[in-house]
């Protein structure tokens, strides 16, 4: 058996590549250690409320912009529905808030209004990150091509150049006087970073004028539909998406990878399976692939990746409430709390490893617009805020739940103390922290924008193609171009353009990998008015149970509103049965209406057997 591409992971670089892939006619392999496509782009769901992992507001979606292109390509927006915020972000004050309106025009106005002193300095930043998203659009993608035209680079992109030779921190001061007009301008920065003098404008203005030029954007029903789109694209196109398959090992033959190693995530007995293929896609964290490779790469690898500096992490407070909570203040889809003590851009960094009680954060409101997560008669939020893994790494379990809870308590007062009774309608809540991200994305440090966007660690100077195998390529938050939606869609399909550029492909048969885990159903059985049973045919790797409990995913759900095809659920059979049978609680869920439709023969995958 062999694929034309094997992918190493399934965040939205690799997604996006896999399906670009498949739309030229590739044969393709997608390797996912997690039972859910799309890395940070992914939901879960906690009662009543599918819970966004990662998504608050996408840039990118500007007219005839690459992401909307590559979205065109892949018939994206015929299957996902994209809903613009209404504005960029507003930031809350005791005594006057500002809000950052869509539109270059608009958004000048509203700062020159507030700091008519600031009006030369503003309009030359407005000027700034549109030029430089231009410039970056327009520039010869050949690395020959723009050695050729280096010399030239300052008059041909001078806001690309501009924007390259400075931090955040270092414009602004250069251009701005007014600390409180710095602050507005850069509110959103937990978005790109933690430290306005470390991150590169270069990588700030291309986000921040996507979002500018038209809208911030989030999707309906979560980052998940995008996610489980890109995968079925793949799937419709002749390749093959494995989701709980974790990569060991690139084997590598003569300078060249000639097959991925992988095995079950869940199944530590599972034995190992090897997969031949053209060429190979890292889209896991480029410092997991080290040990993924025989010498002298990994080796090599190690060498060129140990002067690089990770990203921030991110500290998620997702909230369900039973009510709108428009009614009691909140004014804006995406609301920034800058934080006690951050009086000047100098004061964010070490905000950001202060007290939570001052630390600076963003209340993302998701009932301003049609988001598809919620029942009709309540709504979701989510704090955000910058999270180190340090903070946690060293903490017993114990010590970890009871730190999250003081967290929460606190994150939860300050947000009643703005909007005084609020918290009296919260439902849910729960904290994920950078050890959850960690976790879940293997992420090394929870670092979801890989490198960190630094002068020395953007554009050119990151990772990109096969800069170390002739057919190893690399798309990731920690590739090229870099972090966000935004970038890990554009990288992945500029991987798939460099391959197909390279060429390096031979023929492949129709032969895909047989997926044992996923099994027809070959009983339903109604135990009481709240039991059903399901019995499926059993999995080999089921056949000395190990665990107690397993995933059960519904392939082809009935009904699918508010809520996701699967279950975590107590096996109820031992190794010597011939079926595997799950108990669900019927109630009004989506899944158990599905599974009381779900007729004899349809097809469900398995994940496991979990302890």
């Amino acid at each position: 058996m062999k694929y034309n591409t094997i992918i190493i992971g399934g965040g939205l670089a690799g997604l996006t590549a896999g399906a670009t892939l498949s739309k030229f006619g590739k044969k393709v392999l997608l390797l996912e250690q997690h039972h859910k496509p799309g890395g940070c782009a992914t939901t879960f769901k906690r009662g009543d409320f599918i819970i966004e992992v990662g998504l608050h507001e996408m840039s990118g979606l500007t007219e005839n912009g690459s992401i909307t292109r590559i979205f065109k390509m892949l018939d994206v927006q015929k299957h996902v529905d994209f809903e613009k915020v209404p504005e960029f972000y507003g930031v809350v004050s005791d005594k006057e808030d500002f809000v950052m309106p869509h539109g270059y025009d608009a958004a000048t106005k509203a700062l020159i209004d507030k700091y008519p002193e600031e009006e030369k300095g503003i309009k030359r930043f407005m000027k700034l990150i549109a030029g430089t998203r231009k410039d970056a659009t327009s520039l010869p993608r050949s690395p020959l091509v723009q050695k050729l035209i280096y010399p030239l680079m300052p008059l041909l992109y001078p806001n690309l150049v501009e924007a390259t030779k400075h931090t955040v921190g270092s414009w602004l001061d250069k251009y701005i006087t007014n600390e409180d007009a710095k602050l507005d301008l850069i509110a959103h920065i937990v978005y790109w970073g933690d430290d306005p003098y470390t991150l590169s404008m270069f990588y700030f203005a291309i986000p921040f004028s996507g979002f500018i030029e038209n809208g911030g954007h989030f999707i309906k029903g979560g980052s998940q539909q995008l996610s489980n789109y890109l995968a079925s694209y793949i799937e419709n196109n002749g390749g093959t998406v494995l989701l709980g398959k974790k990569a060991e090992k690139i084997i590598t033959e003569n300078g060249k990878v000639t097959g991925v190693m992988f095995r079950d995530s869940f199944n530590k007995n599972s034995e190992p399976i090897t997969i031949l293929c053209n060429n190979v896609i890292a889209n896991c964290a480029i410092p997991l692939v080290p040990s993924m490779l025989d010498e002298p790469y990994s080796t090599q690898l190690q060498q060129k990746i140990s002067s690089k500096t990770n990203s921030c992490s991110l500290l998620c407070m997702y909230l369900g409430f039973n009510t709108d909570v428009k009614k009691f203040g909140v004014k804006y889809y995406s609301n920034v709390f800058q934080g006690d003590g951050v009086m000047a851009l100098k004061d964010i960094k070490n905000n950001h490893h202060g007290d939570w009680s001052k630390r600076r954060f963003i209340f993302v409101d998701y009932n301003k617009v049609d988001a598809g997560l919620a029942p009709p008669n309540k709504s979701e939020g989510v704090i955000c805020t910058v999270d180190y893994i340090e903070d946690w790494e060293t903490l017993s379990k114990e010590e970890y739940d009871a730190k999250k809870e003081e967290v929460a308590q606190i994150l939860l007062q300050r947000l009643e103390n703005q909007y005084p009774g609020i918290r009296n309608s919260i439902a849910y809540y729960e904290v994920s922290t950078s050890k959850t991200i960690e976790r879940y994305t293997l992420n090394p440090s929870g670092s979801v924008y890989g490198y960190a966007q630094t002068k020395d660690q953007i554009a050119s100077k990151r990772f990109r193609n096969n800069f170390l195998i002739p057919n190893v390529y690399f798309a990731s938050a920690w590739a090229f171009p870099g972090g966000g939606f935004e970038g890990s869609i554009q990288g992945g399909f500029l991987a798939a353009l460099q391959m197909s550029q390279d060429k390096i492909w031979s023929e492949c048969d129709d032969e895909k990998y047989f997926d044992d885990r996923v099994v027809q159903l070959l009983e339903r059985k109604t135990i009481d008015d709240n039991i059903l049973e399901l019995s499926f045919a059993k999995p080999a790797s089921f056949e000395n149970l190990h665990g107690e409990h397993a995933i059960l995913e519904l392939m082809n759900p009935k009904e699918s509103t508010l809520d996701l095809p699967y279950r975590w659920l107590p096996i109820d059979s031992n190794g010597k049965d011939k079926k595997l049978r799950f108990q669900i609680k019927t109630d009004n869920s989506s899944f158990s209406k599905s599974c009381k439709l779900i007729n004899i023969g349809d097809e469900a995958i398995v994940y496991g057997p979990l302890d």
